[in-house]
């Protein structure tokens, strides 16, 4: 059976983060031949047009690799001031570099979660928008919003309702399907 390598992309660093829940049930429940690595962005400097001129920094050349490997590209970001994360911006905006841009032709796919009740639905069209100029073939539907998230998830992380549950591991079939859909293209 093939494999579908995935690259997830946290938008937040904390350990308990929400979205990081998110991305790891994602992960849980995706179909078996799914493969899942996380990027590091922590360690990617900040973005400086002058620094770009001396080429990239290593984990942005492995962040690039990384994209380049992957069949998909899975992203779960917070949203921060009704947009994405600055730690997220930042390694977006390296790794989308010329020359030759790794994103362009990827699957992608986002998911966000936040204590609120709208889920994070602004970032997600945040999201999409930035990378819009990458050439990513975006999966329209489903979305998933995850609301009120800090109720569904327990102290260790793990999903603990249903809905939520059922929400992610279709949007995972639909990105499965999307992902294949892209590659025939190609």
């Amino acid at each position: 059976m093939a494999q579908y390598r995935i690259l997830a992309l946290c938008g937040s660093l904390r350990r308990g983060s929400l979205n990081r829940m998110v991305m790891n049930l994602a992960a849980e429940v995706a179909a078996p031949d799914m493969v899942f690595e996380e990027a590091e962005i922590r360690t990617i400097p900040y973005f400086d047009g002058d620094d770009f001129t001396k080429g990239f920094p290593g984990p942005v050349t492995a962040l690039r690799e990384q994209i380049r490997a992957a069949d998909g590209i899975f992203i779960a970001s917070p949203e921060y001031n009704f947009s994405l994360s600055g730690v997220l911006k930042n390694a977006l905006d390296w790794a989308s570099r010329a020359p030759d841009q790794p994103f362009a032709g990827k699957p992608v796919t986002v998911m966000s979660a936040t204590q609120g009740p709208m889920g994070g639905g602004r970032v997600q069209y945040e999201v999409r928008k930035v990378m819009q100029s990458m050439l990513v073939f975006f999966m329209p539907k489903p979305e998933t919003f995850v609301g009120m998230a800090h109720t569904k998830f327990d102290a260790d992380g793990r999903c603990t309702d249903a809905t939520t549950r059922k929400f992610v591991t279709e949007h995972m079939a639909g990105f499965r399907d999307w992902i294949a859909k892209i590659k025939k293209l190609g």
